[in-house]
């Protein structure tokens, strides 16, 4: 019998002044996790519960799309990374060490260079395939603002699997089975989520999709048609063709006096021009040097696009004022592309393309130019689609306006293809003697993640709303008389009764007011409550509830048993 006054479960009506979101503060609030640095966590007895729920549900489902189960170290060897490409490539999110010999290791953020060593050593031949292994085990990412408690951590426990096929078809039956686990694990918890294309960003491959917890609150922008259902995040997103507007006679180029209107709000409203009709002109440090991308003035660049967009490039990131003026030699806020240095690579979006006529910078201190005209002015060979998508935008698919929704991103899958298998030599013999790469995929499940998301899809005002599969406990009794022997023994009873139905129940047995007792329970928000003690009890009933809606049902205690069983049931 799980006691709460033995169990180690401390509530605390503070909320961390570093808790940003709901999950961060109602998940610290609830004794579920204790922070021992930035982005690293305790998960405390009551969370750790949640979290081998959700781990025992997954594996269920990843044993039944065919997976199977192994752990692999989290300390890798540098030269792995090295010879993947990605040491250098990951950037400073990868935390590097040495050990005392001074050789360099990394603690793992992903486990695609481990599993493609050791794969690559005892598989040779296409009879041995394809296979999937899966593990569930804690990674370490750098992040440089950690924040949202397991939202975004440091250190954080996922379920991460890989699959190696001999065929592309074999890796999309593979991608398929693991795409419809996915969907039984997030069904099966209870939460509502929907599936989107996604960029692959570093860990690469040719597609993926991301699944995400829907909630007011999340993170990640959701994109939608409701007409056709295309559904991607807002990084990898796209829209319909853009509308061009009617040609203009072109004028005079001209250039005008703008002292001290820098953005693009000021200087849409001096010149009296739309948003629309400006252009921005960004620039950026790349390993390649400065690159430039001109998008129209009313949208914003979307920087994972440009990226992709720049083959090669690793890293991107807003050159700054003084490198701006050192290497280009113009004033940061007035810089544009008419006559700008040959040398620097200019993308521009494919909104940009369709304007006749607009103003940007004039590479001169409080200066722009108006009536701009490609072509004429300047001359542009890449146009791309670099900037994000918004609400209301064509669908690219049948043209109807995209919505917008907020999630929260709990799984990634991709198609790995041979990116690894090549660079690393995993190799089979095909049916014809020939050697070739293994055709690779990894699945991606924040585990931590997945129990944050659903604490933003479910609570109010008082504290956590559980779905029944992930709650830490099913049911909470609460004994509302520990000096009275009685009561508490009838509650113990049912306690027991309830037990021995294979229901998992934490009794409230401590010696505290019913006012405490009760701001705990819907803080904690386990999904079915029965009260014993008090009023109720004198005249031979038990009080019963369900957390998400707490409507109280009195009822005779020898019928508590059985109507809490049908209350159980009516949320599975």
């Amino acid at each position: 019998m799980t006691r709460w006054s033995g169990y180690y479960l401390h509530t605390t009506r503070e909320v961390p002044s570093d808790a940003e979101v709901v999950s961060h503060q109602l998940m610290a609030r609830a004794g579920m996790i204790k922070k021992l640095a930035a982005g690293i966590y305790t998960y405390l007895p009551f969370g750790w519960r949640s979290i081998a729920k959700l781990s025992a549900i997954v594996r269920r489902e990843m044993d039944a799309a065919g997976a199977v189960e192994l752990v692999m170290p989290s300390i890798q060897p540098a030269e792995l990374w090295q010879e993947s490409g990605r040491w250098q490539r990951y950037g400073k999110e990868l935390l590097r060490m040495k050990d005392r010999h001074d050789r360099e290791f990394c603690y793992g953020p992903t486990h695609e260079e481990v599993i493609t060593d050791f794969v690559r050593r005892d598989v040779k031949s296409y009879r041995q395939l394809p296979f999937n292994l899966y593990q569930i085990q804690t990674k370490f990412r750098d992040e440089i603002r950690p924040r949202f408690g397991l939202m975004r951590g440091r250190e954080f426990l996922m379920k991460d699997a890989y699959s190696f096929s001999a065929t592309e078809e074999s890796l999309d039956r593979v991608y398929e089975a693991m795409r419809n686990a996915y969907c039984r694990i997030f069904e099966a918890c209870g939460l509502a989520y929907t599936v989107v294309e996604a960029d692959t960003g570093t860990i690469g491959g040719s597609s993926s999709h991301e699944f995400m917890v829907t909630a007011a609150t999340g993170e990640s922008a959701v994109v939608h048609c409701p007409a056709c259902g295309y559904g991607a995040n807002q990084e990898k997103a796209e829209r319909g063709e853009w509308t061009r507007p009617p040609a203009e006679p072109p004028a005079a180029l001209e250039k005008v006096a703008t002292p001290g209107k820098k953005t693009i709000e000021e200087v849409a409203s001096f010149l009296a021009l739309p948003k629309e009709k400006l252009v921005k002109t960004l620039v950026y440090n790349t390993e390649q040097g400065l690159v430039v991308a001109l998008v129209r003035g009313d949208r914003e660049i979307n920087p994972v696009k440009l990226q992709n967009a720049l083959s090669g490039v690793d890293h991107l990131e807003l050159a700054s004022e003084e490198r701006i003026e050192r290497e280009l030699g113009l004033p940061t806020g007035f810089v544009g592309p008419v006559g700008l240095d040959e040398g620097v690579r200019i993308l521009a979006d494919r909104s940009v393309a369709g304007l006749d006529d607009f103003a940007c910078g004039a590479n001169e201190a409080d200066h722009h130019l108006i009536h701009v005209h490609w072509q004429r002015d300047v001359r542009l060979a890449e146009f791309a689609d670099l900037v994000l998508v918004v609400e209301g935008d064509p669908c690219p698919r049948c043209g109807s306006p995209l919505g917008l929704s907020r999630g929260i991103e709990v799984g990634h899958i991709f198609k790995l293809g041979t990116k690894y298998s090549e660079a690393m030599k995993c190799e089979f013999t095909d049916e014809a003697g020939g050697n070739r790469p293994m055709i690779m995929g990894c699945y991606g499940l924040g585990i931590g993640r997945t129990v944050a998301a659903a604490i933003e899809q479910g609570h109010d005002a008082d504290g956590i709303v559980w779905p029944l599969p992930l709650a830490p406990f099913s049911v909470l009794v609460v004994g509302l008389s520990p000096n009275d022997p009685v009561a508490m023994a009838a509650a113990e009873s049912l306690v027991a009764e309830l037990e021995g139905r294979g229901v998992d129940v934490l009794f409230d047995d401590r010696d505290e007011r019913p006012g405490v007792k009760f701001k705990d329970a819907d803080l904690i928000g386990l999904p079915v409550r029965a009260v014993v003690g008090g009023k109720s009890f004198a005249a031979g009933q038990a009080e019963l509830s369900l957390r998400h809606d707490r409507e109280r049902i009195s009822v005779p205690l020898a019928e508590a048993l059985p109507k809490l069983l049908e209350l159980i049931d009516r949320l599975r």
